[in-house]
């Protein structure tokens, strides 16, 4: 039997291209540095309800994406959502004329890729710090010193500056993955006990330090005893106040919040930042995948596209089309 191919990454494009190889009958196994699937996908579980810190919501355009999606909504992962859309410039609030489908995975974001892991074998909480080559075959080593191996071929699917780094022995493919640049994005949740009286349940901020507010409870499945707030900033403030501290986050985009959201704001009864430092790249790409077929080593991920969820899964699917092409 021939040895498996290694996925390093278990967001949308790692587990999109896991599902393409498992379909044409290869054997995957996926690590992921973190605790669960998804990626900036992934959901937090607060006191407040679980939280969207990440991807707040995907569109699809392409056809195959589209058809994914169908399927996710058929087996209950994803629903489609439809807020009160609001958007904020010259100093105020007005609905939103952007009406595109949108789609939320449901209860949460990261259930799409909790069921996408489904009979997929993954190692978490293990961080690949090197890939190389022997004589037939790939290994990996881990932050801890393990080994992990053997592989036949090594799809890399994280951010573009690990990727970089996990790219050494294909010195092209590292090149164009280092770049790439990524920026950051500071995400505040706020939670209160009682509901706000504010009409928005989502908004396009065209000023200040924020670029989007969302109601997490207006998603569908979602619970909760506190009406929940989710807050990006722009990737300009995220970068200019990039090692700010947690607290001082909360503080500024808590005050930006108040100051547009139209009603009153009390002191939150609950409130975290999370900062995403590799959020999305500062522009699209029709890279859509890094490919070394005679190394049998490859790369993807939203960055080789558009930085939507869509341009991740769509990437992970050319990764694979790329790899299975060399077999």
């Amino acid at each position: 039997m021939s040895a498996p191919i290694a996925i390093i990454g278990t967001g949308i494009a790692g587990l999109s291209a896991a599902h393409a190889l498992r379909n044409a009958g290869q054997n995957v196994q996926l690590f992921d540095k973190g605790h669960g699937s998804g990626g900036r996908m992934a959901s937090k579980r607060s006191e407040a309800g679980v939280l969207d810190l990440g991807a707040q919501y995907f569109t699809a355009r392409d056809r195959r994406f589209l058809d994914a999606v169908q399927k996710w909504r058929d087996e209950g992962w994803v629903a489609d959502w439809d807020p009160d859309l609001y958007e904020y410039r010259d100093g105020r609030l007005s609905p939103s004329p952007d009406e595109q489908p949108r789609w939320v995975g449901t209860p949460r974001m990261s259930a799409i890729t909790r069921a996408l892991l489904q009979d997929l074998t993954a190692t978490f909480c293990c961080r690949i710090t090197e890939v190389y080559r022997g004589e037939e075959h790939w290994q990996l080593q881990d932050s801890e010193g393990k080994t992990h191996g053997p592989f036949s071929h090594v799809l890399i699917a994280t951010p573009a500056p690990q990727a970089a780094a996990l790219l050494a022995s294909a010195p092209k493919l590292a090149a164009a993955a280092a770049s790439i640049a990524m920026e950051p994005t500071w995400a505040v949740a706020l939670g209160f006990r009682e509901p706000l009286a504010t009409p928005v349940q989502g908004c396009f901020v065209q000023e200040g330090p924020l670029s989007w507010l969302a109601s997490n409870r207006s998603k569908p499945g979602r619970d909760g005893q506190m009406d929940t707030w989710v807050l990006h900033a722009t990737s300009s403030w995220s970068r200019q106040h990039v090692d700010l501290p947690k607290e001082q986050v909360c503080e500024t985009l808590r005050g930006t919040f108040a100051e547009m959201i139209g009603c009153a704001v009390p002191e939150p009864d609950f409130s975290l930042a999370h900062r995403w430092l590799y959020a999305r790249p500062s522009e699209a790409h029709q890279i859509g995948a890094l490919a070394d077929g005679g190394l049998g080593i490859y790369a993807c991920g939203d960055w080789c596209l558009s930085g939507r969820v869509e341009g991740a899964w769509l990437s992970g699917l050319e990764a694979a089309r790329r790899l299975l092409e060399h077999l």
